[in-house]
């Protein structure tokens, strides 16, 4: 297990060249195998607007109502601009187009991080730390002691935790990633509820002292496996059966590559760590640097617990990830280059996606900052879904998941009592940007 180094010694590395090539590599295994939907063509010499495909077939007007945004923001829908209006309101302009989507539960069914977490524990890959908080920060005491008693007695400091056979220790890390130990104390605390989730951080840190090609091998297998798994596939997991299986959905993966088509950049945003979410976001065809996640940072070629920072928040000051706010601010830095506190702020018209979707309170704020449309695919999430159903700008558009979509919510989503999280945890009334308070909202769309 790698030490945690010197402040000056520790940093970023979005990937080595090896994990570059193992990324690439495993982005032609999957285009050329059935382990994923996807379908990805060559762009024509022709520009003409490609159109979004009408089978499988979108929720109500969906369809046609992200067509129309397309239309209206593609460059290739844009006049091109003589030499006496180049520049001006109308003509093409050289900054593409953005689209931003978060990834699990939006851009595939089931989660990837989960599908890493599930794997490394099946597959013995979390290495002994010499102390279980210097994971994690926000580790409580009392989730320090249960997993120093349930795994400490297994392998040696730095040495592989043998979590496939030792169910006392793989179900003491498994509770723990749902926020309680096995007893029901609580996992973690004393965090920013709007910027960190740190049991979404726990499943990248687990991972200390591993390489990026490693971590990125893991991943590929992992998604092997989930995409192979027939649906309704469980794994065991200690003594838990987990869901063993992940699937792209079809219609995100024809308006990812509609919108590739017609010149937007499209970028993932994703509360999974970076170097996973990458391995997935290659079979859409979406670049390795075009995707956003839980990024670590690197000491001596090997991950360390710490995390990246963003805005006004320092590397290694281990307290944001792109969660809640902390998504937008890690769009705003890292594809508009908006830089300081201000990368915590709405950002100007001009510096905004023009589409984005999610599904979930993780992803509400950089949904709501889209310019064009807001894409919710509806998981019964309270906070989303009572921005989407208030619709207080017309631009949200709610769809049922495409794959075992949920019923109806017999209750309405409690808005204005309890639709929002404050950074300490507490719940508040869901608001408008102008403030007012949202009112308690009825599911019509699943």
């Amino acid at each position: 297990m790698a030490v945690p180094a010197k402040a000056g010694r520790l940093r970023y590395r979005p990937l080595t060249r090896k994990a570059v090539a193992l990324l690439a590599s495993w982005a032609v295994a999957v285009l050329a195998t059935g382990f994923t939907t996807a379908h990805v063509t060559s762009r024509p010499r022709s520009t003409a607007c490609a159109t979004l495909p009408a089978t499988p077939a979108w929720y109500g007007d969906n369809r046609a109502r992200l067509q129309r945004i397309i239309n209206a923001y593609a460059p290739c829908a844009q006049p091109v601009p003589s030499s006496r209006s180049a520049g001006k309101a109308g003509g093409r302009t050289s900054t593409p187009p953005v689209a931003v989507f978060d990834w699990d539960n939006t851009v595939v069914k089931n989660d990837v991080g989960d599908a890493l977490f599930y794997w490394i524990l099946r597959n013995d890959k979390v290495l002994r730390p010499a102390r279980w908080s210097s994971l994690n920060r926000y580790l409580t005491p009392a989730a320090d002691r249960a997993l120093s008693g349930a795994c400490n007695v297994s392998a040696p400091v730095g040495m592989p935790l043998p979590t496939a056979g030792d169910t006392a220790c793989a179900d003491q890390i498994y509770a723990v990633y749902h926020g309680t130990t096995t007893d029901g104390a609580a996992a973690f605390s004393g965090y920013n509820h709007q910027r960190m989730s740190p049991s979404s951080a726990w499943v990248a840190q687990l991972l200390t002292g591993h390489t990026s090609a490693q971590i990125t091998s893991y991943a590929a297998r992992a998604r092997a496996q989930a995409l192979s798994a027939p649906v309704g596939t469980t794994w065991q997991v200690g003594t838990h059966r987990v869901t063993g299986w992940v699937r792209y959905y079809a219609q995100q993966r024809d308006l990812i590559h509609t919108l590739q088509h017609n010149g937007f950049a499209v970028w993932v945003a994703s509360a999974s760590p970076q170097l996973d979410v990458q391995v997935w976001a290659a079979g859409l065809g979406i670049p390795a640097h075009r995707v956003i996640g839980i990024q670590s940072l690197y000491t001596h070629g090997r991950q360390s617990a710490h995390l990246r920072g963003c805005g006004n928040v320092p590397d290694g000051a281990d307290s944001v990830i792109t969660y809640v706010s902390g998504k937008r601010c890690f769009i705003n830095q890292d594809v508009f280059g908006i830089r300081g506190a201000a990368a915590f702020r709405p950002a100007p018209p001009g510096k905004r996606p023009v589409l984005a979707a999610g599904d979930s309170s993780t992803d509400v704020v950089f949904v709501s900052d889209a310019i064009g449309a807001h894409l919710a695919i509806n998981r019964n999430n309270t906070p989303l879904m009572c921005q989407a159903y208030d619709n207080a700008d017309g631009k949200w558009l709610i769809n049922p998941m495409f794959i075992q979509p949920l019923a109806q919510r017999t209750r309405p989503y409690p808005c204005a009592t309890s639709g929002h999280t404050h950074a300490d945890g507490s719940l508040g009334p869901a608001r408008r940007a102008d403030g007012s308070v949202i009112p308690d909202q009825t599911d019509t769309v699943f």
